[in-house]
C-alpha cells in the first residue's frame, strides 16, 4: 500500500494507481473528458491537471490521470494556480467546440462566460480527445478511425476521410466512449446511421427471426461470429428471444 495525502487528506491506496483513481477512489473531483476506464491512460484534455510535491521536496504539475500515486506524495488539485490553468483550457476547448452541452456546463463551472480566441465555425462537438479511436483500437480491436493531419486542420475521421471503412463494424462503441457527444448513432428502418464529425457511415441491422424487429448491424455480427468462432445461425435470434 501506497500513502499520499490529497488536499489535505491522508491517502492509503494500492501500488501502480494513478493520481486520478486514487482520488475517484475517495470521493475527490478532479474534472476529465478522456479518461476511460477500459482504454489506457492518454492524458490528452489535460484537464486532470493537478500539483504534486514528493517526499525529496520536487513541485511541478502534472495530469493525474498518467501519474502514479507514490510514497509521500502530496497532491493539490483545486488551487488558484490550478483553476487558472484548467480555465485557459476550458476557453481553448470553447473556442472549438462552443455548441457542446458539456463543455459549456464545465465553463459554467469555471466562470467562463466566453473564450477570447476565435470560435470555430460549424457544430463541431470533437475535442480530439481520440477516446472513439483508442476504444476502437484496444477495446472492440478494429481500429477503423483515427486522428489525421497536424495543427488546426487535425480531425478524428475514416481512412482517406471516406464515408466508408472497411473495418468498421457499427457497434457505436465509439459513439458511446465519445465524452462530448459528437459521434452519434441513429438505428432506423432497419438501418444504423454513425455520424462522425466530418463522415457518415451506415450499416444493414440484423433482424430477428422470431420477432422482427433490428438488432444489431449485420457486419458486427459476422465479427463477433469470426472473433468467437461461433457460426452465424446462433445470432438468427435478438438476445430477448433466446432460450
Amino acid at each position: 500500500m501506497v500513502n499520499l495525502t490529497i488536499n489535505g487528506r491522508q491517502i492509503k491506496t494500492e501500488a501502480n494507481t494513478t493520481v486520478l483513481e486514487a482520488a475517484r477512489a475517495n470521493n475527490i473531483s478532479i474534472p476529465t473528458l478522456c479518461a476511460n476506464e477500459a482504454t489506457a491512460p492518454y492524458g490528452a484534455c489535460r484537464l486532470c491537471l493537478v500539483e504534486i510535491k514528493t517526499a525529496r521536496g520536487r513541485e511541478r504539475l502534472v495530469t493525474s490521470c498518467l501519474y502514479n500515486v507514490e510514497e509521500g506524495l502530496t497532491v493539490q488539485t483545486n488551487t488558484d494556480r490550478i483553476r487558472k490553468i484548467r480555465k485557459m483550457l476550458i476557453e481553448l476547448l470553447l473556442a472549438r467546440c462552443p455548441d457542446s452541452d458539456v463543455i459549456q456546463k464545465l465553463a459554467q463551472e469555471y466562470g467562463v462566460g466566453k473564450s477570447r480566441f476565435v470560435e470555430q465555425s460549424g457544430t463541431n462537438k470533437c475535442i480530439l480527445c481520440a477516446n472513439c479511436s483508442r476504444t476502437c483500437e484496444e477495446v472492440v480491436g478494429v481500429s477503423a478511425i483515427s486522428l489525421s493531419k497536424r495543427g488546426t486542420e487535425r480531425e478524428m475521421t475514416t481512412p482517406f476521410g471516406d464515408d466508408f471503412s472497411d473495418v468498421c463494424i457499427g457497434c457505436g462503441s465509439c459513439s458511446f466512449s465519445c465524452p462530448t457527444g459528437a459521434i452519434t448513432v441513429e438505428d432506423k428502418k432497419g438501418k444504423r446511421t454513425i455520424t462522425f464529425p466530418h463522415n457518415i457511415v451506415e450499416f444493414k441491422l440484423k433482424k430477428c427471426s422470431v420477432c422482427g424487429q433490428y438488432w444489431a448491424p449485420e457486419k458486427q455480427i459476422k465479427y463477433i461470429a469470426k472473433t468467437s468462432g461461433t457460426p452465424l445461425t446462433d445470432y438468427d435470434k435478438c438476445p430477448d428471444c433466446r432460450d
